[in-house]
């Protein structure tokens, strides 16, 4: 656990509204290439402070996972870390969340979930050769990543990323005007034989994600499949902080990726934020059951 900046209030932001703008897996979400929406706001504007307290998951959704054939109790799993995770030694009830290798039916049954049941949900499916939905091998229904908020978030995107054919990967995108933020989940190709061994096509991710800098708050989560030593992650670091960076803003951070005993062998997982934001950030030091990722959970305090 560190605390890369100044150590910032873990208060929840209110994400109370009548009305809740929600685009969940399954609903229509509008296909762009590298872009998102307008800016937030003129960057001379002053905007109100605001405390994100964000959660990113690799879940390990489809089968050959650990809790990929008890999508019931993954979700049950999932919304126990994020009714409370550890950040800056105090455990904190989570208003967002970045998950990946997540199936929409997980999304809707975590939509039921009593204290979810008012959150917005957007979700962006993984693609097959041709650009087809990649489905979930336990019947769960699409395989992809989802981001989820208290406070009702607009401007919802599936953001295609430069891929291979054969693996399209695309990042779920939302503003929440709550707290005049754009946030974006991604799980970037993977170096594996038949995907991304050379990795050309992180590169190229990367730099999409990258244009997301042009808006004035920013949180993007996800499995970057990458080490923070990586030079393929420059773009980024040089964009944002990443929120368990370490003194100077060396590039280091808590693992959370897991081995089969559920000893940590690396860090692939990330929130990078506005470099005008402070924050505080967290890996649980106990393994997981659920997947091969540790939850990274933070409070983000946007100034």
């Amino acid at each position: 656990m560190r605390t890369p900046r100044a150590l910032i209030p873990l208060l929840a932001v209110a994400g109370a509204a009548a009305v809740v703008v929600t685009a969940g897996a399954g609903a229509a979400i509008e296909n762009v290439s590298g872009t998102t929406g307008p800016a937030l706001a003129d960057a001379a504007e002053a905007l109100p402070p605001a405390t994100v307290n964000a959660l990113t998951w690799n879940v390990c959704g489809d089968t050959g996972c650990p809790m990929g054939s008890r999508p019931g109790e993954l979700a049950t799993e999932i919304a126990r870390q994020l009714a409370g995770s550890e950040v800056g030694g105090r455990t904190v009830s989570m208003n967002a969340v970045f998950l990946q290798e997540v199936c929409s039916g997980h999304v809707d049954t975590l939509k039921r979930e009593q204290r979810l049941r008012s959150w917005s949900w957007a979700f962006a499916p993984s693609r097959t050769t041709g650009g087809a939905e990649r489905a979930c091998a336990n019947g769960q229904g699409t395989l992809g990543v989802a981001v989820g908020t208290e406070a009702p978030m607009s401007d919802v995107r599936e953001m295609r990323l430069p891929s291979p054919d054969r693996y399209g990967r695309s990042a779920a995108c939302g503003t929440v005007g709550a707290w005049n933020a754009r946030l974006c989940g991604v799980q970037l190709s993977s170096s594996q034989w038949d995907d991304d061994p050379r990795g050309q096509w992180r590169g190229k991710q990367i730099g999409a994600l990258g244009e997301l800098a042009a808006e004035n708050r920013v949180i993007i989560g996800g499995d970057f499949t990458e080490r923070p030593e990586s030079p393929a992650l420059d773009p980024l670091y040089r964009a944002f902080a990443e929120c368990d960076q370490g003194p100077n803003e060396s590039r280091t951070g808590a693992m959370t990726q897991q081995d089969w005993r559920g000893t940590p062998v690396a860090k692939t997982d990330y929130l990078f934020i506005s470099k005008t934001a402070g924050a505080s950030c967290g890996v649980s030091g106990t393994p997981t059951r659920a997947s091969d990722h540790r939850p990274l959970a933070a409070a983000v305090s946007f100034r």
